[in-house]
């Protein structure tokens, strides 16, 4: 594991850090492409970036406290300031938003920058996964015996303190502590596989004589089910019917954009 890539005097890159900046730079890049194919000044996409950037981050951070509640009390100016603790649905539900209300006020269509944003969308959130994986910061995955398991012990959330919340897991080792160096399932890369993966299918399917919104629902389908599976692999506690919290998330994406594919089939019916 890589967390801190180098360092420029006092300065120091971080790993997570960067991919992050780059996934946001590979949205802005095919969003500005789409926006241009579908007669939008292509500028509105760096106004939209710099939200999504902003409460992107801000969304995150705030669900992650509220996840880790007890945690904040103790510690609410550390916990708060730190560069560590973001979850990802918090940061996508804030963004959509605040986009939504920023497309109201300047009269452009949240649908179309909706379907506009959802290839690079797709992609960036697997790049980003990379800097989870590279900084090892407790985004992988339970014990595995396969041939590229990965150790991330020189992560920043090494597996001895990230597997004290899942007993099930940690008692199968001597003094219920995971070695640091036993291999898991890379999971975030799985996750930048399964993204590429959308995003190409999102890509090819953009041309399409969809109505606005279409392809975006398709997205929150695409992007619930892959997290959906994902998270059975992943380490985040189960809190209701044997799921994660992303898991519980991730269901209702999937019914919404199932909901809104029905909408659409009944509407193309009556025209």
């Amino acid at each position: 594991m890589y967390p801190e890539l180098f360092r420029i005097g006092p300065f120091t890159v971080y790993s997570f850090g960067l991919m992050m900046g780059i996934s946001f730079i590979v949205a802005n890049y095919f969003l500005a492409k789409e926006l241009k194919r579908k007669g939008i000044n292509p500028a509105f996409a760096s106004s939209i970036t710099l939200i999504a950037l902003v409460a992107g981050i801000s969304g995150s951070k705030i669900l992650y406290l509220l996840e880790n509640f007890e945690d904040f009390i103790q510690d609410p100016i550390g916990r708060a300031f730190s560069p560590a603790g973001l979850t990802w649905y918090g940061g996508f539900v804030l963004a959509t938003v605040m986009i939504y209300l920023y497309g109201r006020s300047k009269k452009v269509s949240f649908w179309k920058i909706a379907d506009a944003a959802s290839p690079g969308l797709m992609w960036g959130y697997g790049i980003a996964r990379i800097g989870c994986h590279l900084s090892g910061d407790g985004d992988y995955g339970i014990p595995t015996t396969l041939p590229w398991g990965v150790s991330y012990a020189r992560g920043t959330f090494p597996p001895s303190e990230a597997f004290r919340n899942l007993p099930e897991i940690a008692r199968h080792y001597p003094n219920g502590i995971v070695p640091d160096n036993t291999p898991l399932h890379p999971t975030p890369i799985y996750e930048f596989i399964l993204a590429t993966g959308i995003f190409l299918l999102l890509w090819k399917m953009r041309k399409r004589s969809y109505p606005d919104g279409r392809l975006f629902i398709i997205y929150l389908i695409a992007a619930g089910l892959e997290r959906f599976f994902i998270e059975f692999i992943r380490i985040n506690p189960r809190v209701l019917f044997g799921l994660s919290e992303a898991q519980i998330i991730a269901i209702v994406l999937i019914v919404v954009g199932l909901y809104g594919l029905r909408h659409f089939k009944a509407k193309e019916a009556t025209i």
